[in-house]
């Protein structure tokens, strides 16, 4: 391994279900003496995760969870840890506990683009399989700095839906199986290595550099940035509650003024979730209020008012119909 600095290339490789398999597979092609350094996110979420040690028996570099301030070497594999951002700056890391993009901590898209912003034409975005698309715009930032875009090949994905969103809206440098991938960018590496390749300039690309400021530190901006690439959607933030912005971008996808960040699709999803926990919560206070009934016909039994007990049991019966409806619309939320 050997001191990193900007103008080496850098690998930022993301990926979702179906990770750990396609992980150990690609990184079984990296030789010991690779020239680069190489960053990883999947979504792990919060909970305690033993996938550097499980990547270790695959791979001959090594494997650890990035640290905050860490100085970044060639040679190396990254792991974003637990609820953590991994943001890849010049010849650094920065780890944050910003707000999610697209439901996910650690997210794709802030560390696609943290290395587009940082290492311009040296940066190399790799997604691979997963749900949804998370990791579609980082790759778009990658693009826009003068960076190289790669794909799993979908057919070879556990979960297609990342690398097929990405094949839709991003202008890709390849996709490829991912052992083909994987020599395929070595090739890249030593040949760029050999000539020595210079970083781009790092010009301010919008929407993408607001965005990595906000992913770095929200105070840097707020809704006054979001004011700046986007407009009012006249929607809230399915977490929050908050304000969501639509980000001025070829694809729609919007963002809270607390920082969290979604795509269309992670919206809907989002949205989905809310409703369905608005209706388990309308279907408790029906049964609960059922509860209430029973007593109330018991009481008017006991006491013989024949006509209270006829009024409550009917009132019984509609409360059943509207449960049976919301269990109704819960079902056409999550098909099965």
């Amino acid at each position: 391994m050997q001191q990193e600095n900007h103008n080496h290339p850098v690998i930022v490789i993301g990926t979702s279900s179906g990770g750990l398999a396609a992980l150990r597979e690609f990184l079984a092609e990296l030789p010991s003496d690779f020239n680069a350094a190489v960053f990883v996110t999947m979504h792990i979420g919060d909970q305690p995760s033993a996938l550097p040690s499980l990547l270790t028996q695959s791979s001959q570099l090594p494997v650890g969870f990035a640290l905050s301030q860490e100085q970044v070497v060639t040679g190396r594999v990254y792991i974003a840890p637990p609820d953590k951002h991994l943001l890849v700056k010049k010849g650094a890391i920065q780890i944050t506990r910003s707000a999610k993009e697209n439901h996910s901590r650690p997210a794709i898209d802030p560390m696609f683009r943290s290395a587009a912003i940082s290492y311009g034409s040296n940066a190399i975005g790799v997604l691979m399989t997963g749900e949804l698309d998370d990791g579609v715009v980082g790759l778009q930032a990658i693009k826009a700095y003068g960076g190289l875009a790669f794909v799993q090949d979908p057919e070879t994905a556990e979960a297609p839906s990342m690398p097929t969103n990405a094949l839709r809206h991003v202008s890709v440098d390849g996709c490829l199986p991912l052992t083909e991938l994987a020599k395929r960018l070595v090739q890249i590496i030593n040949q760029r290595t050999s000539e020595t390749t210079a970083s781009s300039a790092s010009n301010r690309i919008e929407p993408f550099a607001t965005e990595n400021d906000l992913a770095e530190d929200f105070s840097k901006g707020g809704s006054c940035a979001l004011n700046e690439i986007g407009q009012v959607a006249g929607m809230s933030c399915p977490e929050c509650g908050g304000a969501l912005w639509e980000v001025a971008a070829s694809s729609p996808r919007f963002r809270c003024h607390t920082g969290r960040a979604y795509t269309a699709a992670a919206l809907f999803q989002a949205q989905n979730e809310t409703i369905e926990e608005a209706l388990w919560v309308a279907i408790r206070a029906l049964h609960e209020k059922q509860l209430l009934l029973g007593r109330l016909m018991q009481s008017s039994k006991d006491a013989g008012r024949k006509g209270a007990l006829r009024e409550y049991e009917l009132a019984s019966d509609g409360l059943e119909s509207h449960k049976a409806t919301l269990r109704a619309l819960l079902t056409s939320l999550r098909p099965t």
